[in-house]
């Protein structure tokens, strides 16, 4: 039995229904009334019900599971304490569940943001996530790190991203938009993370799951403009400004239409190497420009 934590998210559907598909019994943990559950329908996998902030919702989610994908994490939230509660908390209540129920090998889903831990708050629950899943010693582990995740149906920061480019017919600018980004393909992080199931060389290794190009992240903006049919001018805002305004934002308003994490995301590099993903994992990921032509 294979869990998969956060299973009716756009990721952990796809990958519930490819390790169902590869032969392997799942059971995929969502939120109790979750209407993404209704992802899961055709996938014969078991669908448990359960909030990984609250240990008590757990207690029999693990019984005969030998591998744990992590998926479940909140990644935009007008509560602050989310991360803490969800992405640092919640990681901590399922690795110990894990382990209490003789679990072999966890798989935790975490974020190229875990490499800038001083760009957020979301970026340093990322990283904290990693210290307690590698910290333990009673299951082996794998961490994977996924860039700006997009597919034919967006991808949450990505969908923000375009309704920000989209919001006025002059498009304002977090700085130069000199940053350079690998987004990747939902698919293509489903491939990786399948390939991980049951395979030796990924136990105790951190992989990339970045897309097949870099792009600079200005670049990024025109072409996502340019296939929606939507093309304009996009106006560069100085970064010590933006951070201003996103501070004083976040203060004054409940739904800031800008935020820090926002602004540190636009302006951090987000270009990973791959490399030992497609060594270990035969990892072959689709260029942005090919792989949102499609979409």
């Amino acid at each position: 039995m294979i869990l998969v934590t956060g299973g009716a998210g756009v990721v952990g559907a796809r990958l519930v229904r490819g390790l169902a598909t590869a032969g392997h019994a799942v059971r995929a943990l969502t939120l109790p009334g979750d209407p993404n559950a209704a992802r899961l329908a055709d996938t014969g996998c078991e669908i448990a019900y359960g909030d990984v902030a609250d240990a008590g919702s757990l207690v029999r989610v693990f019984d005969g599971v030998h591998t744990v994908y992590h998926l479940a994490a909140v990644i935009i939230t007008r509560d602050p304490r989310d991360y803490d509660r969800i992405n640092v908390g919640g990681v901590r209540n399922v690795v110990a569940g894990a382990r209490a129920a003789g679990v072999t090998h966890f798989v935790h889903v975490s974020s190229a943001a875990a490499l800038h831990p001083e760009g957020s708050a979301y970026a340093r629950s990322k990283l904290e996530g990693e210290r307690i899943v590698s910290s333990q010693d009673a299951m082996r582990f794998t961490i994977v790190r996924p860039t700006l995740v997009y597919d034919r149906d967006g991808g949450q920061e990505f969908r923000m991203f375009l309704a920000a480019l989209e919001r006025f017919p002059v498009a304002p600018f977090v700085g130069l938009g000199r940053a350079r980004k690998n987004p990747v393909h939902a698919d293509d992080v489903v491939k990786g993370l399948l390939a991980i199931a049951g395979n030796p060389r990924a136990h105790g290794k951190t992989y990339a799951l970045s897309g097949g190009e870099a792009i600079p992240v200005r670049e990024l903006a025109k072409l996502m403009l340019r296939l929606r049919g939507s093309s304009r001018p996009i106006v560069p805002v100085p970064v010590p400004l933006c951070r201003l305004a996103a501070f004083v934002m976040e203060r004054v308003m409940s739904d800031p239409p800008l935020t820090r994490y926002a602004v540190s995301r636009i302006v951090e590099d987000a270009d990973l190497d791959n490399s030992e993903a497609r060594r270990d994992l035969g990892y072959d990921p689709v260029g942005v420009r090919e792989g949102l032509a499609r979409c």
